[in-house]
């Protein structure tokens, strides 16, 4: 029978309703500091033995529905060489970041062959995880976020840099988001060639975006990648941060599934997108305070959810650092248990 977490992308009747948690496979876990250390994750993520036991730790730990892939959204970028790192603390950072048209010329196309750890990684995962039938979960940073983090030279509050190039020259920043479109597409469908079953496309920072802006400068970008994954079959996943007052917008770039974060409840998060399956959508600070609160967190997102089909559990963005990973066990096991009355 095909997982429970895939039916439920595809808005399919399940026995319970499946959970997985952005960022499981990470800080917050002491096997992952242990055997990570203090390289790079770039480091970590160019070797494919690491990279497949570290996307594999959170399903053993948590038992939950689908493992996603151990990555970074700048990985395409680093493997062309434009110049990205991940600094600790920090996120990604631009050495030299896009400002002209001349640097349309370092974003060259990327070949299968850029990111051989990635699929070797992804060869490693897939068979680890065939005798549990647990699909993995590739994915991407969608264009315009991508764009903001090459543009501004790294993580920023007031998008002030980004906004300005799409305002004062939209046509080269036109052509700065076809480049990563292109980039995007080959990345993706490299990760469902190798046998990732879902995508996810990380739009974290449409949020800082006007619904005009996001009309005009990151909707139709996302469409095409999507568009371009159509005949691949598998659940496409598109997710923002503070994107509450975009979900309507968001939810015509054709994804399978629409991630709400926790600034929406999610019985309006689903309101907002219409019949679509929704992922979401639990407030990670709501799991640094112990099980008890953790798992009344869950069941208030459960009731709010309704019993509709369609539902995966999940958090509103990333497991923060400091998260009990004790308590992400106990949300697995009331998701799983309780979950059922949700479903029809």
């Amino acid at each position: 029978m095909e997982p429970v977490f895939l039916r439920a992308c595809r808005g399919e009747s399940v026995e319970h309703v499946p959970v997985w948690f952005m960022r499981q496979a990470g800080r917050s876990l002491p096997e992952y500091r242990a055997l990570r250390g203090t390289g790079s994750i770039l480091d970590a993520i160019a070797d494919p033995a690491l990279a497949c036991e570290i996307t594999l730790q959170p399903v053993r730990r948590y038992g939950v529905d689908a493992a996603i892939l151990f990555s970074d959204i700048v990985v395409p970028y680093h493997a062309i060489d434009f110049g990205v790192d991940v600094v600790p603390g920090r996120g990604p950072v631009i050495a030299d970041p896009f400002t002209s048209r001349r640097d349309l010329e370092r974003l060259r196309d990327l070949t299968v062959g850029d990111i051989a750890h990635v699929t070797n990684t992804i060869d490693l995962v897939v068979r680890e995880l065939a005798t549990t039938n647990t699909p993995l979960i590739g994915f991407a940073g969608a264009p315009f976020t991508v764009a903001s983090y090459l543009v501004e030279g790294g993580p920023t509050r007031e998008f002030a840099v980004i906004k300005g190039l799409m305002h004062r020259d939209p046509t080269l920043f036109d052509e700065l988001l076809d480049r990563l479109v292109a980039i995007t597409i080959t990345f993706l469908r490299a990760q469902v060639d190798h046998g990732a079953r879902a995508i996810q496309l990380f739009d974290s920072w449409a949020g800082a975006l006007t619904r005009d802006e996001y009309r005009r400068f990151a909707l139709p970008a996302t469409q095409r990648v999507l568009e371009a994954l159509a005949d691949l079959n598998v659940p496409t996943i598109l997710f923002g941060v503070g994107t509450g007052e975009l979900l309507d917008l968001m939810s015509t770039a054709g994804s399978s599934v629409m991630g709400i974060d926790w600034h929406v409840d999610l019985d309006e998060g689903r309101r907002r997108v219409g019949e679509r399956p929704v992922q979401g959508n639990l407030d990670p600070a709501r799991c640094l305070n112990g099980v008890e609160l953790g798992v009344a967190a869950a069941r208030e997102v459960l009731q709010r959810a309704g019993r509709d089909a369609g539902h995966i559990f999940n958090l509103g963005h990333g497991v923060l650092p400091t998260t009990d990973p004790t308590v992400l066990e106990a949300i697995v096991r009331v998701v799983h248990d309780e979950g059922r009355a949700g479903v029809q």
